[in-house]
């Protein structure tokens, strides 16, 4: 049994549907990319999983048990945990209060987690007293990213880790997936850094005008011949 499966979704705003019967699975300890052109429909599919948008059709499960239409927060307390592209830490905030934000359903002591985090994200340890707005961009990635792991996600949904990011830490951001999943996190990601997400990832999937077109193993789709066409600079 999958650790995620997508089956036959489609979601719209109003009557348009963005994303027609799309289907996929994420196993456990997995990475899967997810790529295609601009309005694909990619980050709309990522918000339907995590409960912020509401699908005309179809079924979303976790573990075999069904979360099509649980709010967010029970999505997070089932094991997901989803970092949008924007707005995805509190600028307001310090680094510290950030992941004390994300910690907000646990119970106990979190300065273990937290540790583990700042473990993980070195750069950030002397910066933790330091409001998120004003990090870099990749800085503030990190942040993200941290918070939501401070829940311990079985599924963490990445919406574009990369974008924006300087090309040093493009590098840097996929070490640390790579880095997380080793962990036992896995991971569904949105990325248009095709190359290098289907490089990292177990399978991928290519979804076009709202649809699936092709999905395989990350090193198959990289030598697909029309998808290094579309995608990769040939």
């Amino acid at each position: 049994m999958a650790l995620l499966e997508v089956q036959c979704l489609t979601v719209g705003y109003g009557e348009l549907p963005i994303i027609r019967s799309v289907s996929l699975r994420v196993e456990r300890q997995e990475i899967v990319a997810i790529v295609g052109p601009n309005g694909a429909g990619k980050s709309t599919l990522m918000k339907t999983i995590a409960g912020l948008l509401r699908p005309q059709d179809g079924r979303i499960l976790l573990d075999g048990q069904e979360i099509t239409r649980l709010r967010p927060p029970r999505i997070v307390q089932a094991g997901v945990c989803y970092v949008p592209q924007t707005d995805n830490v509190f600028p307001s905030l310090t680094v510290d209060e950030n992941l004390d934000m994300g910690a907000f359903i646990r119970r106990g002591d979190i300065r273990a987690k937290k540790a583990d985090m700042y473990a993980l994200f070195p750069d950030l340890a002397a910066k933790r007293k330091l409001r998120a707005g004003q990090l870099s961009g990749g800085q503030r990635q990190m942040v993200a990213m941290a918070r939501a792991l401070m829940l311990e996600p079985r599924l963490l949904l990445l919406d574009e880790p990369t974008a924006g990011l300087a090309p040093m830490m493009v590098g840097v951001m996929f070490e640390k997936i790579a880095e997380i999943n080793r962990t036992g996190v896995a991971m569904l990601m949105v990325e248009q850094n095709a190359r290098q997400a289907l490089q990292q990832a177990h399978r991928g999937y290519v979804l076009a005008m709202g649809q699936n077109r092709y999905e395989d193993t990350g090193q198959a789709l990289l030598a697909h011949p029309e998808i290094r066409a579309m995608f990769l600079g040939g």
